[in-house]
């Protein structure tokens, strides 16, 4: 086989690969109507040990429960958190989860930020915006967790358990977690060890 049947046979076997992925991860349509209609639940932790995770340490900070419906999803495969976060996850709950005001956004996800844009007036208020959707970093705790997040589709509503975590990496990078709903841009993304994915 010469070189150009090889490239070609590489192309055609990447788009496949990438069409296959594509429809595996295509998003799902529910009923209008709050879906995920709980507020998440944060608890304290007393003494918590640090736990290692490859060439990273993560410092647990609080409990986490949350179950909430997925705005979007974006996977990372070269930046550098990959290795430790391979996806984000941005949830929406309360009025956040409801079709009838989603349709009234347009949502974006990128470079490890979550965006909302109104395509008219503010269906919402916009704290309840803020206080009912949420970038979540999620961290697979073992393998099968790591495989439940990577077939997670926009739409769905998702039970999420574990815990929130700063975690520095033995050259000294760090991304710190968001302990509140209520704060917005630059560091208010929730970094989530997840421990249990329930899908509904």
């Amino acid at each position: 086989m010469d070189g150009r049947k090889i490239v070609l046979a590489a192309l055609v076997a990447v788009g496949l690969w990438q069409g296959a992925h594509a429809w595996r991860l295509r998003p799902v349509h529910p009923h209008d109507g709050v879906l995920a209609p709980d507020e998440p639940t944060q608890s304290a932790l007393e003494r918590a040990a640090t736990i290692g995770q490859g060439d990273w340490k993560l410092i647990p900070r609080a409990g986490y429960d949350i179950t909430a419906r997925i705005l979007s999803r974006e996977d990372y495969s070269f930046d550098p958190l990959s290795g430790l976060i391979p996806e984000d996850l941005a949830l929406g709950w309360g009025a956040m989860s409801d079709n009838r005001i989603l349709r009234e956004f347009k949502i974006t996800q990128g470079a490890r930020f979550y965006g909302w844009r109104p395509l008219a007036a503010l269906p919402i208020p916009i704290q309840e915006v803020i206080e009912h959707s949420a970038n979540t970093h999620v961290i697979p705790a073992n393998p099968l967790v790591r495989s439940q997040l990577s077939r997670l589709r926009t739409g769905q509503v998702v039970h999420l358990a574990g815990l929130l975590v700063d975690a520095v990496r033995n050259d000294g990078a760090y991304i710190h977690t968001s302990l509140t709903r209520s704060d917005s841009g630059a560091g208010a993304c929730e970094v989530m060890l997840v421990e249990r994915v329930e899908t509904q």
